[in-house]
């Protein structure tokens, strides 16, 4: 087993179930999200993990033998780091992990602002290829209630700029962000900024307050009203609806899911909304994940 001092709790997407980790930054530079808890703990305060501790890290990893093939960059914000510094991090790996196939980490639109095109192709080129993007809405009203600094425009400035460095996206939208009142609006938007995006994977969740809903109700005026089952496959089915793909994989499968979907967009797409339309009409006649097994 890989042994590497985390400053825990640490997360990943699903899909980097086995890649190793490693944490560059600690926490979330920005950190003023309602919905999300990941980075609140006192340990968890935003700071970057210097080069010479990385390089230690890596060669640690060497000196045990395990392979590796794939690298995710913790914590939630590591693009958030200068070119510079995360040039110095992608040397690294290559130099001590000459085979490494991809390395990826999350990305908040605001990372890409100070970074060009030809740097993020630079980046790519020495395998820094996959970022995941928590978009979350597309509708500046819902994001604007959230605190998530981000607009339908600085969120399409980001993906469209990852898309012309060569690099890909994984973009991730929270069903029933909005919640009753603005659940359409907040399909629509969302489907509108992916439609303009065509990034290479889409994937949904549904926002949930293991900690309570009383910090996320302050940004709606106390009149959010969280969705039922009907109410998020309702908001799944406008989504998909009014979504225009072209080759995006999209995967409605995460633990918060209740109802799990899965496909390419826009070849599945009739069959994926005819699926969300026998949930709502027919309940009991599609499978869904019960509620002690859902989580975040």
């Amino acid at each position: 087993m890989i042994q590497i001092p985390y400053v825990e709790p640490v997360f990943r997407p699903p899909s980097e179930a086995y890649s190793l980790i490693l944490q560059v930054t600690i926490g979330c530079s920005w950190n003023n999200c309602t919905f999300c808890e990941m980075y609140t703990q006192p340990q968890k305060r935003f700071r970057f993990k210097p080069i010479e501790k990385i390089e230690q890290e890596l060669a640690a990893i060497v000196a045990q033998g395990l392979p590796v093939r794939r690298i995710f960059l913790a914590d939630g914000d590591a693009m958030t780091l200068s070119f510079r510094r995360l040039k110095l991090i992608m040397q690294a790996i290559n130099r001590y992990l000459p085979g490494i196939q991809r390395v990826s980490s999350y990305c908040l639109p605001r990372n890409l602002k100070n970074k060009t095109v030809a740097e993020l192709a630079e980046l790519n080129e020495m395998g820094l290829s996959l970022f995941y993007v928590g978009c979350e809405s597309g509708d500046d009203l819902v994001l604007e209630r959230v605190n998530k600094g981000e607009t339908f425009d600085s969120s399409l400035a980001a993906l469209q700029k990852i898309k012309a460095a060569g690099a890909k996206s994984s973009v991730m939208i929270l069903n029933g962000m909005g919640g009753r009142k603005y659940s359409e609006q907040h399909a629509v938007n969302s489907a509108r900024l992916m439609s303009a995006a065509q990034p290479e994977f889409l994937s949904t969740l549904v926002v949930s307050f293991p900690a309570g809903v009383a910090r996320y109700q302050q940004g709606f005026g106390g009149e959010f009203e969280a969705l039922d089952q009907a109410g998020l496959f309702q908001e799944m089915y406008w989504l998909l609806d009014n979504l225009e793909l072209d080759k995006t994989v999209f995967r409605s499968d995460h633990a918060s899911n209740y109802l799990v979907l899965k496909g390419s967009l826009g070849r599945d797409k009739p069959r994926l909304l005819k699926t969300v339309r026998a949930a709502l009409e027919q309940p009991g006649s599609v499978r869904l994940r019960q509620e002690w097994m859902r989580g975040l």
